[in-house]
């Protein structure tokens, strides 16, 4: 197995920064945005943005959690279980809101999707953008393509690409591994 580290220590804090200048210039003072993790791994990416841009901008952003467990078209297959679900922690209206979908890594496009169809459950939003740390530009099955991008990957089907979180993983990076043959 090899691995090659494509983003750690200071570039990765930098990387996000970068993506908060993003959004300060499309949204101004926040006031119609707000920002919501995809679970498990998108809410640290979105609890890292809320916390730098209010740091940035003096204004307290609007975010929240979203389960896509039961939007998802497989959650019924074998091995995936409902009881795992997490929660979803939306405190605010998103009726009107540009609503800003935040994920660690886009790949196919499927949990994207599921999460378009969860958040509407909540309301109709005026916008929904995508924010995603890794774009895995060569794998979509469904026409999904972010709006704010940290990197971007070549990557084939076969290799992994792995975010890991100080949070819960002690360490920032992001690593693209690829098995030996």
């Amino acid at each position: 197995m090899q691995q090659s580290i494509l983003l750690d220590g200071p570039k990765f804090q930098i990387t996000i920064r970068r993506l908060c200048q993003q959004l300060i210039e499309n949204h101004g003072d926040f006031s119609k945005a707000a920002l919501i993790g995809i679970q498990p791994r998108g809410t640290y990416l979105a609890q890292r943005l809320a916390k730098e841009l209010e740091v940035m901008t003096g204004i307290d952003i609007s975010s929240g959690i979203l389960d896509i467990t039961f939007y998802r078209d497989d959650f019924r297959m074998k091995g995936s279980s409902p009881l795992l679900a997490n929660s979803t922690q939306i405190d605010f209206i998103v009726d009107g809101k540009d609503v800003i979908l935040i994920d660690d890594v886009l790949w196919t496009g499927r949990t994207i999707r599921s999460a378009m169809d969860a958040v509407q459950a909540f309301g109709r939003s005026e916008k929904i953008e995508l924010l995603v740390l890794v774009d895995r530009r060569f794998s979509r099955q469904i026409p999904i393509q972010p709006d704010y991008i940290g990197i971007q990957v070549d990557s084939i089907d076969s290799q992994k690409v792995i975010v890991s979180w100080k949070e819960v993983d002690h360490e920032d990076s992001i690593v693209l591994i690829t098995e030996k043959k």
